[in-house]
């Protein structure tokens, strides 16, 4: 899925991977799984999420765990528009709890102080999100 997106059809030679936009493509990424460990606590989250469903159907009814889902919806759609100042979800995080939890990635994972930081393109970003362009809004750099 994630390939259609980084390829741009032609009229000669069928379809090309645009290299200059979107890097080389990575050959381990689609080998190589995610880590065990990573798996094993997706998991974990995922029965947690559906034992904390379960305890809000038993508490506030059947109707809360939709609407609060709906609320989910909309605000996991909420973001700026592609650029300097990058999206922080701070309404996505109220609703899901993980506003409390404070983790590594919070701190050390700042891609802005990487060395491989390239700064974003915002036309193409608004282009992609207004389907003009083809291609990831923010592409990766393998």
């Amino acid at each position: 899925m994630e390939e259609e997106s980084k390829t741009i059809p032609h009229q000669i030679g069928g379809v090309h991977t645009d290299v200059l936009r979107f890097g080389l493509p990575g050959v381990k990424s689609d080998i190589v799984g995610a880590h065990p460990l990573e798996s094993s606590l997706q998991s974990v989250r995922g029965v947690e999420e559906a034992m904390k469903r379960q305890c809000k159907v038993n508490l506030y009814g059947a109707a809360f765990p939709p609407k609060e889902e709906l609320d989910r919806q909309i605000l996991s759609r909420f973001q700026r528009p592609p650029g300097v100042i990058p999206s922080s979800m701070l309404g996505l995080e109220t609703v899901t709890g993980t506003l409390d939890h404070f983790g590594f990635e919070d701190y050390l994972n700042d891609s802005r102080e990487s060395e491989t930081f390239r700064p974003l393109d915002m036309h193409h970003g608004m282009e992609v999100r207004l389907g003009l362009s083809k291609g990831p809004v923010y592409p990766s750099i393998i």
